[in-house]
């Protein structure tokens, strides 16, 4: 009896990248930032249309109103505490302006300016939520209670806070490991994806380590506990995000970095040009209609504008091309990086263990197809990682698979099956080869050393006790993996490293073929750290980009963080500056030019909008600048490098990035 392989629906339950942790969400309207953003835009919403229409005033004149309320409200008080310490904060500036709008019946571009400055800081507080919401729900991870073994053998169930070190624990099949520890008995294949990032679950046995939150797949283990709860790696990891999302220094815009001292020079000229022609003699209308002028053309309206239309550009033009740029202060800095940091598992590699050899060994009587066919029925009941990859190879070769009988697994030793009245064996080299004696035994030990010195993982396969040939597994190079690493060398000015917790030889061969030769292999999430912030100490400004809750750390302590979004951990997308939607790793070179390209139109407005104020602010304090025409060149000038800005809105602006 035979059967043919259909494709499986996935299940994140057994996948080795489906240990992300439990999805935790601020509701949006749960934030008071949200409510009053929402609540100003509805008044607004109302109000435009009723005073376009032609209604009367009072029908609307309320309404904006209650949207200078409503919006300007907690911005207005927080201006004014920064006042009250001595500091001109741009939150009250931008009410004062709204205001000043009002004053000269520019009500509604007044209530405009309040509702766009009130939806930002919405949204930056739902940011901020969001990234504590991912935080804390890592914590999740690691399991509430543990089975504590005491002394005479009997079972406690208790709170993982309660156990201390020294105390053991029992970890069943399915369950995730309470505590860092080192195993005192049993074997069982653990998946630690989120904590090294490896693809494939580790056999573990007495003496070796494990960590809370891991998940135990196979086999019953006991666990001595090493570490508190609040040291395990799980904790640190937590520790780690939040102390480099603290310490990370202030970012602003090139515009924020000066605008405190423009806008208080600004205000002081204003008074001056209103106070000294009146201690001069003049009359009272025409030094506060100079004044009015003055303010107006000095404005930095086209200033502000010559930085957000091209950011604001490259952003949505980025999205639309499946790249998520959180802000503007992301999309500046994406264009300063000039080292790369890549994580190998999910982001270089597809995340995925794939067969990429099929090795008879000779004598065996079986081709390459036949060997599949073998491993894959044995295999077929196994929910492992390997017998997946397995499982797969058959189904694209369209292989018709004998039922397996007698099926049986051994945890970190492989399983047994009787196919077509034969017992196959399939599992890992070292012990299946242990205690047979056949005159394959050094061949196949041989090819499997190969195949492990090539990074790949070797599967034997044996056949009523004879070795008959080795399959070896690895996870596949994205297709695009290799040009992106050159685009990101032509850009950056420097190769990319690679930074994994895989291990070695494994990264080596991955390096290899995507042409890195700076590889770190075997690191924990706090030795990804280190290695940013050692490139950060020697100057650099360092893109990380990762996929898994290890990642974390490294994506917020990194001067900017790309989570690739399709397998990424909730943590991963939510402490990343950006999110690669589509997991196509191609666009990150791009949005860096695209980047680049924006930084250079904001000097091009920052230029023109610089020279536009000049010539009328000396025709105003030179000569008499009538209000209209000042009006006009402020107005004329904004308009100049908003367009100049949306032209990175373009198709053509991302084939010329990603060219």
């Amino acid at each position: 009896m035979t059967s043919t392989l259909v494709p499986a629906p996935a299940d994140p339950t057994t996948s080795g990248r489906g240990t992300a942790a439990p999805r935790r969400r601020t509701r949006v309207l749960a934030l008071p930032e949200a409510r009053w953003a929402a609540a100003a835009l509805a008044l607004f919403l109302i109000a435009l249309p009723l005073q376009l229409t032609g209604a009367p005033a009072w029908t609307w004149a309320p309404l904006y109103a209650l949207t200078y309320a409503a919006g300007g409200w907690e911005p207005g008080w927080a201006g004014l505490r920064a006042l009250r310490e001595k500091t001109l904060d741009v939150d009250l500036l931008m009410v004062v302006a709204a205001l000043g709008a009002a004053a000269i019946g520019q009500v509604m571009d007044g209530a405009l300016l309040i509702v766009i400055f009130a939806t930002s800081g919405a949204l930056e507080a739902l940011a901020t939520a969001r990234t504590a919401d991912s935080v804390r729900g890592l914590l999740d991870l690691a399991p509430a209670k543990a089975a504590r073994l005491a002394a005479d053998g009997s079972e406690e169930t208790v709170a993982v806070e309660d156990l201390a070190v020294g105390d053991t624990i029992l970890v069943r099949p399915g369950e995730r490991v309470g505590a860092d520890g080192r195993v005192l008995d049993g074997a069982g294949d653990v998946d630690q994806a989120t904590i090294t990032g490896e693809p494939l679950p580790v056999a573990k046995e007495p003496g070796d380590e494990v960590f809370a939150g891991t998940l135990n797949g196979t086999g019953a283990l006991r666990v001595r506990v090493e570490r508190d709860a609040s040291d395990s790696v799980i904790a640190r990891i937590v520790r780690m995000v939040e102390e480099a999302s603290e310490t990370k220094a202030p970012t602003q815009l090139f515009i924020e970095k000066v605008e405190q001292r423009y806008s208080l020079g600004m205000v002081a000229a204003t008074l001056a040009v209103f106070l000294v022609p009146l201690a001069f003699g003049a009359t009272l209308t025409g030094s506060l209609l100079r004044a009015m002028t003055f303010m107006i053309v000095a404005s930095p309206c086209a200033v502000v504008l010559a930085t957000m239309p091209p950011l604001l550009s490259a952003i949505a033009n980025a999205g639309r091309h499946g790249v998520l740029v959180k802000s503007a202060v992301v999309m500046e800095r994406l264009g300063e990086v000039d080292a790369v940091a890549l994580d190998k598992t999910g982001t270089l590699t597809e995340g995925t263990p794939r067969v990429t050899d099929v090795r008879p060994l000779t004598g065996s009587g079986l081709d390459e197809a036949g060997l599949l066919r073998l491993a894959a029925a044995a295999e077929h009941p196994s929910e492992h990682p390997l017998a997946r990859a397995v499982l797969t190879a058959a189904r694209e070769r369209g292989l018709a698979l004998p039922v397996a009988e007698d099926f049986d697994s051994t945890p970190g030793v492989g399983v047994r099956a009787t196919v077509d009245a034969q017992l196959v064996a399939v599992g890992a080299p070292a012990r299946l080869l242990a205690d047979v004696r056949d005159a394959g035994t050094t061949a196949a030990a041989d090819l499997a050393g190969e195949l492990e010195d090539g990074g790949r993982t070797a599967v034997l396969v044996m056949v009523d006790g004879r070795p008959v040939g080795l399959l070896g597994v690895a996870d596949r190079l994205r297709p695009e993996a290799a040009a992106t690493v050159a685009s990101l060398t032509s850009r950056t000015g420097t190769a990319p490293l690679l930074l994994t917790g895989d291990n070695p030889r494994a990264a080596a061969r991955l390096a290899a073929e995507a042409g890195i030769e700076d590889v770190r292999a075997g690191l924990l999430p706090e030795d990804k750290v280190s290695a940013v912030r050692e490139l950060a100490a020697a100057g650099r400004k360092v893109l990380v980009v990762g996929d898994g809750v290890n990642d974390a750390p490294a994506l917020a302590a990194a001067h900017t963080g790309i989570a690739m979004g399709r397998a990424g951990s909730d943590l991963a997308l939510e402490t990343a500056d950006a999110v690669v939607v589509r997991d196509e790793l191609a666009t990150v070179p791009a949005v860096i030019s695209l980047s680049r390209r924006a930084r250079r139109l904001v000097v091009q407005n920052l230029v023109i909008a610089a020279v536009f104020i000049t010539c009328l602010v000396v025709w105003d304090l030179a000569g008499h600048l009538p209000l209209p025409l000042g009006v006009a060149g402020h107005e004329g000038s904004t308009v100049i490098v908003g367009l100049n800005g949306l032209r990175l809105l373009r198709e053509s602006a991302w084939r010329r990035a990603a060219g």
